[in-house]
């Protein structure tokens, strides 16, 4: 005798309380963070300190860009780790240059960027097995730097080659701490894999679906940035990348989702108590630095935490590197974007399904 399915009703109320206890709970431990998390918050705090300590504070929060570097390929081993962290280096300054260039371009241009790298860092992703955080960072750098050296009034927020020295020198800032573990002997003992082999290149269901999921984000968040404001349209596409930028299904998706949308409004929260502290610019790096590293310990176990301390972050930064002052109405735009975006890409997760989903 087979049993009833349960009524549509009775299945919404079970994924609701599922979702609920996701964000009650805090998944299993995927072993040690710290080192992880240690890196990237000196890679974010050392180059803004050291800057404001020189006299150049006008600059210091744009090297905080550079520490992204730092977040891909946690899972590798340090040497390995060392290998990579110059390539991954050199895939954020071409996005932060193509993003002065598209800034360049104007509104259009930077559009018609966010639409294309989307897909394109969509595509290379999921082909060579990247991981998390998947393309999304991709994205965010090309849409900041088009935004900071963007021209207002006539005149350019930032000088694009300053702002691209700054980038250039904290990501090697960033790769040298990523070396740092190499000066104990025990990390240069241990066997390093190739690349190929730590990066399969393949281009299988989950690749053509992490294109599909991007290219239908990417769509649809231009789209509406277009309606909205052009100037946001990096943030909504990131927020929907962010939901299916990794090959995850449809029930994991629809909980990123909402993981980051409760995030984001407690992050944007948090936000608003930092950014009203008279704080000086080297005090502010520290505090990014310490946000960096909580960042890094809890985003494999509570995503929603996560992001609380990641919208401040990068409000700091956007509202800092842009001199912008007006900084309720950042936080709700951010907020406003971020519901978009993370409803685009659940629509997507759930438009373009994994075999799993159909099984």
């Amino acid at each position: 005798m087979s049993s009833e399915q349960p009524s549509l009703p009775a299945r919404l109320r079970s994924e609701a309380a599922q979702v609920a206890r996701s964000l009650a709970t805090f998944g299993p431990s995927r072993g040690r963070r710290w080192p992880l998390a240690v890196q990237a918050g000196l890679a974010m705090a050392v180059p803004v300190v050291v800057l404001a300590a020189l006299g150049r504070s006008d600059l210091a929060l744009l090297s905080a860009t550079g520490a992204f570097t730092v977040i891909y390929g946690g899972r590798l081993r340090p040497r390995e780790r060392a290998r990579f962290a110059p390539l991954m280096a050199l895939a954020l300054f071409a996005c932060a240059a193509l993003g002065t260039l598209a800034a360049a371009g104007g509104t259009v241009a930077v559009l018609a960027g966010v639409l294309v790298l989307t897909v394109v860092a969509a595509g290379i992703a999921g082909w060579i097995s990247l991981g998390p955080p998947g393309p999304v960072f991709f994205v965010l750098v090309f849409g900041l730097s088009a935004q900071v050296t963007a021209v207002r009034g006539g005149v350019r927020v930032v000088d694009p080659m300053i702002y691209l020295a700054v980038v250039a020198g904290s990501s090697m800032f960033a790769c040298l701490v990523v070396l740092a573990p190499l000066l104990l002997s025990r990390y240069r003992r241990e066997p390093v894999r190739s690349l190929r082999e730590l990066f399969p290149r393949r281009w299988g269901e989950a690749a053509r679906a992490l294109v599909a999921r991007a290219a239908i984000v990417a769509v649809i968040g231009v789209g509406a940035a277009i309606v909205v404001d052009p100037q946001r349209s990096y943030w909504i596409v990131c927020a929907g990348l962010a939901v299916v930028g990794t090959p995850v299904g449809r029930r994991d998706a629809a909980t990123r989702g909402i993981h980051r949308t409760v995030g984001t409004v407690v992050g944007a929260g948090l936000y608003l108590a930092l950014a009203f502290l008279p704080l000086p610019v080297w005090a502010l790096g520290l505090l990014l630095g310490a946000l960096q590293v909580a960042i890094e310990l809890v985003v494999v176990r509570h995503y929603a935490l996560a992001l609380v301390f990641i919208t401040p972050l990068v409000l700091l930064i956007i509202g800092a590197a842009t001199g912008s002052v007006e900084t309720v109405p950042l936080a709700l735009e951010r907020v406003v974007d971020t519901l978009v975006g993370a409803a685009v890409g659940t629509a997507a997760a759930l438009a373009v399904p994994l075999r799993a989903d159909r099984d």
